[in-house]
């Protein structure tokens, strides 16, 4: 072999072993979630991270100065709420009543119809926090809350613009608002916030369907879920 052969077989590994290594480069960037782009982490989950935290489950209901009674529609709602207390490990729910509006007269009225309807949807009553809150005398009709604390998902808050949008355009990054919104709906619409934690414990099986299914795949029939 010449002396020229050898230096050109010598250059084509050296290639060869630099061709690799970029590709391992990149391989190793494609594998790594967590981008970042300066001082902004390019994952939207890393900059709008979901997180457990304590916070306020709140219900208003809207009282005009002349109600006296729950509607039918209203108590469903008062329901509805308090079935996600009952839900939740929250220990107190509290009944906040306006104080000082022009509809105050009214809302302490509906909260002995809202205190009754939860106790019929089986919250005990020693559960029940009866408060009151300063509302302003001139202003809108105040709401009688319903509130309870415990555990929720949440993120920040979203509408931030730390930079501007324009100048951000040139390099293909997303902006730092990006996924925020849709972080927040899922954080919302988690009903067990632990989930996200870890998987919960796996029901036992149903013996009895486990030998029927396996009886009918043995024989030919049909392996359908659906009990007869």
């Amino acid at each position: 072999m010449t002396k020229g052969a050898t230096r050109f077989g010598r250059h084509r590994t050296i290639a060869v072993a630099a061709a690799l290594a970029a590709s391992a480069v990149l391989l190793s960037s494609c594998g790594n979630s967590q981008l970042t782009t300066g001082s902004i982490p390019d994952d939207y989950r890393t900059r709008h991270p979901i997180v457990l935290a304590e916070g306020e489950y709140t219900l208003d209901i809207p009282v005009a100065s002349g109600d006296v009674r729950l509607t039918t529609g209203m108590k469903d709602t008062v329901k509805g709420f308090a079935q996600t207390f009952t839900a939740s490990p929250a220990g107190v729910i509290q009944i906040q009543v306006p104080h000082g509006s022009y509809n105050g007269g009214a809302a302490r009225n509906l909260a002995g119809d809202i205190r009754r309807t939860l106790t019929e949807a089986g919250i005990r009553p020693q559960r029940i926090l009866m408060s009151s809150y300063a509302a302003s005398p001139n202003g809108d009709a105040a709401p009688i809350r319903l509130a309870y604390v415990t555990t929720k998902a949440m993120t920040g808050a979203c509408g931030e613009w730390p930079a501007d949008l324009s100048n951000d355009t040139f390099g293909n990054r997303n902006w730092y608002n990006f996924g925020c919104a849709s972080q927040n709906n899922l954080a919302a619409q988690v009903a067990n916030p632990t989930d996200l934690i870890a998987p919960r414990a796996m029901t036992p099986i149903d013996a009895t369907q486990r030998a029927r299914i396996i009886g009918n795949y043995r024989t030919g029939g049909t392996t359908s879920t659906t009990t007869p």
